[in-house]
């Protein structure tokens, strides 16, 4: 996960501190505070000085055959602190402590791991590409950027070897799963469909800290770590740089963006959350199986967006006057052809039979359509066709050939297969690691 935030630096030098104030009136049950969305462009640090911690320079883990030791640690835990820009106290330090530690351990089978691929091989020119664009994030150089860095005590040679393991990592889970993170266009369709049907209702834009328990000692560890965040960001902390140092959720690398999510589609506790919370407040920490989440409701939705629908049909003109002789012979017709059309040969059937018009309808708007379409338009199943429907102009069979939502923030097909493809990417490579450790001698000293 590269730091794509710019706000490492500012957690570096001093400067004055704008505190974040909470809501005004009484906060709902499940808010801890309201969050300013500037702090994410321009963060500010903060005035006292950060307290100091100490730790023996002798080895304070194993790994396998590797040792991470007191100064390893140090350096890790002043990086999280830079990039979340998390202020440590006396309450925090053991929370970033084991933040850390548990990095530097899957750091260190990471880099096991990538030793047993000869052919893969991180360059100095790839991990300086990496430290550019970090800089170009902070909008700033990369001497400067370097500089601030090494001005927080963290040293050039170590980011280095760190952002190597990254990149590294990064190719080799891509390299190996790639081929098995692919999604069907049956599953994007499927998650097109999904989207359609949950169009009407609520829908949040969220951000989203998730502290697994069993990564931090327990379910109280990650309750006791989680209202440590909470405290930090109503105070200033940028929840997307929290999200990034401390989230264990996929979206960790996004800054914690979980993106729109629908009304009914998470459990019970965050559902609560969300349901309470006014756009820009931080809720209290959600315990819930396994671990703590913390929510940032950036903003919400009644759920306006549009269905579209792609539609084609094939017609046989009949007035409405037509005698019912006539319509029973060309509901026949119809009938015995509907089996042999789909979406791709029905323009192609129908100009090839003479009293038949075919035509592509494209894409509308379900309310826009004609009281006979609707029905079909909204319950059919994409690729299917219709049984014969009598309008004012004939008799139709209507293809539906596609449908999808519209409106504001709606997401194409190929933005939803990237993201299936990317939440199955991330899954996989969780799993990887999580191999990797129950196979290793981790010995804590």
């Amino acid at each position: 996960m590269r730091f794509t935030t710019g706000v490492a630096m500012a957690a570096l030098v001093a400067g004055s501190a704008v505190a974040q104030s909470t809501t005004g009136g009484v906060a709902p049950a499940q808010a801890a505070g309201t969050l300013d969305p500037a702090a994410e462009q321009a963060p500010v640090a903060p005035t006292a000085p950060a307290p100091e911690f100490r730790l023996a320079d002798g080895i304070v883990a194993t790994v396998n055959d590797q040792i991470i030791t007191g100064f390893d640690l140090r350096q890790r835990m002043l990086t999280v602190i830079a990039m979340s820009q998390v202020q440590p106290t006396e309450e925090n330090i053991p929370a970033i402590q084991q933040q850390a530690l548990q990095a530097l351990i899957e750091e260190r089978l990471q880099a096991q791991e990538i030793a047993n691929f000869e052919q893969l091989i991180i360059t100095d020119e790839e991990v300086n590409q990496e430290i550019a664009a970090m800089a170009q994030d902070a909008g700033t150089t990369v001497e400067q950027y370097v500089g601030f860095l090494a001005q927080g005590g963290i040293r050039p040679d170590q980011l280095r070897e760190q952002l190597r393991t990254e990149i590294g990592w990064r190719q080799l889970v891509g390299g190996r799963f790639n081929s098995r993170a692919r999604v069907s266009r049956a599953q994007v369709e499927q998650n097109l469909r999904q989207l359609s049907e949950a169009a009407s209702k609520p829908q949040y834009l969220i951000g989203e800290i998730y502290i697994e328990a069993a990564r931090v000692g327990g379910q109280q560890a990650a309750l006791n770590g989680a209202e440590q965040l909470v405290a930090q960001m109503v105070q200033g902390a940028p929840f997307q740089a929290v999200a990034r140092q401390f989230s264990a959720a996929p979206s960790a690398a996004r800054g914690g963006d979980a993106g729109w999510i629908v009304q009914g589609t998470v459990q019970p506790a965050l559902q609560a959350a969300l349901d309470s919370l006014d756009t820009g407040q931080l809720s209290r920490p959600i315990p819930v199986e396994g671990g703590v989440y913390i929510i940032y409701m950036r903003d919400k939705r009644a759920g306006a967006a549009t269905s579209l629908v792609a539609l084609k049909q094939a017609m046989i003109e009949l007035p409405e006057t037509a005698a019912e002789a006539d319509v029973a012979a060309a509901t026949q017709r119809l009938t015995a052809l509907q089996p042999s059309l789909t979406c791709d040969n029905l323009i192609q059937r129908t100009s090839s039979e003479a009293g038949l018009l075919g035509s592509d309808l494209g894409e509308a708007d379900v309310a826009n359509l004609a009281p006979q379409f609707q029905q079909v338009a909204r319950s059919a199943e994409v690729g299917t066709i219709s049984s014969p429907i009598r309008t004012p102009l004939g008799l139709h069979l209507v293809a539906v050939c596609g449908r999808r939502v519209g409106g504001a923030e709606v997401p194409t097909y190929n933005e939803v297969e990237a993201r299936l493809r990317n939440q199955n990417l991330a899954m996989l490579a969780r799993r990887y690691l999580r191999d990797l450790r129950a196979d290793a001698l981790i010995e804590l000293k």
